[in-house]
């Protein structure tokens, strides 16, 4: 059996994706394939699951050795299974910078293309077997693209991913301002979660002049329910550091509607973090960062210590 997994912090695209390539794997290839999480998934990709009767992979902690496997949306072993390097990675499908450290049995093939969204790629890779995706998938599919592209607001944004998102909403009859306000919203419901919850919903680690950061996400259309938690949540970033191995942990709290993030600032570091990566000013313990909303575009190329 193939197990089809993304990253850990499992987001829509995470989520989806194992889910849209299994189903590829299994009835279109003839291979045995199943999707698997490497954690719990965030508020909006259980929307999803649940808006589109798919049944919530299982969550797995490790992979053994010799376990057939494919990855999707990372290609980072930071964010994949401790033991990785012993499966024999099959495939590695995903859209982010190649970070290198996985290792494999022999030559595999690897699709890395420079669009917002992993299931954008899934889609040009089947050619005309596309077509045969069920109505569940292509709602899967609709769903990772504009939840990775904020609906069309974020610079990673390519034609192929709108040109693809729209011509599936056609095909579902959903309207995408509407549909998407739904996942948002699905996205910004956080009450339920504690603060390490939070600072690792949506996460994933770095390097940066020699300091190891975990850099958060929230992408949320009501940024102040976040935000009045500052104080507990820079007090749980020690903890959460400390537990993960990180020197600092960075929240950015993105607000999809006004296209801009604020980073919280609990230290010196990273205050100088916001300086010479941002060229903000900061004054206190946040700063507002106005047009960046993404972190693979703009928040990771520009860390700078």
């Amino acid at each position: 059996m193939i197990k089809v997994f993304g990253h850990k912090a499992p987001d829509t695209d995470s989520t989806g994706s194992p889910i849209i390539w299994a189903w590829y794997l299994s009835e279109i290839k003839g291979a045995s394939a199943e999707a698997k999480l490497l954690g719990e998934p965030n508020t909006e990709a259980k929307f999803v699951l649940d808006r589109w009767n798919l049944e919530q992979p299982e969550i797995i902690a490790d992979v053994a050795e010799g376990d057939e496997v494919v990855i999707v949306d990372t290609n980072n072993v930071a964010e994949l299974p401790e033991h990785i390097n012993d499966a024999n990675v099959l495939e590695v499908i995903d859209h982010h910078l190649l970070q290198g450290g996985l290792k494999t049995r022999g030559p595999i093939n690897i699709t890395v293309r420079p669009v917002a969204c992993t299931a954008t790629i899934m889609h040009e890779m089947m050619g005309e077997d596309a077509a045969r995706m069920p109505e569940a998938i292509r709602g899967a599919m609709l769903s990772c693209i504009l939840s990775d592209t904020l609906e069309f607001r974020s610079p990673t944004t390519t034609p192929a991913d709108r040109r693809l998102a729209e011509t599936l909403a056609d095909e579902l009859g959903l309207s995408i301002p509407d549909y998407a306000a739904e996942m948002f919203a699905a996205k910004s419901d956080v009450s339920a979660f504690s603060d390490a919850e939070l600072l690792r919903m949506d996460s994933k680690q770095y390097e940066v002049g020699g300091k190891a950061f975990r850099v958060s996400v929230l992408e949320t259309t009501a940024p102040a329910i976040v935000l009045d938690r500052k104080d507990s949540l820079m007090e749980s970033m020690k903890s959460v550091a400390q537990e993960d191995g990180v020197d600092q942990v960075l929240l950015f709290v993105v607000d999809i509607l006004e296209e801009a993030s604020t980073l919280l600032v609990p230290n010196d570091l990273v205050k100088t973090v916001a300086e010479k990566s941002f060229g903000a000013r900061v004054e206190g313990d946040m700063v507002k960062l106005p047009g960046v909303v993404s972190r693979k575009k703009q928040i990771i190329p520009n860390l700078a210590l």
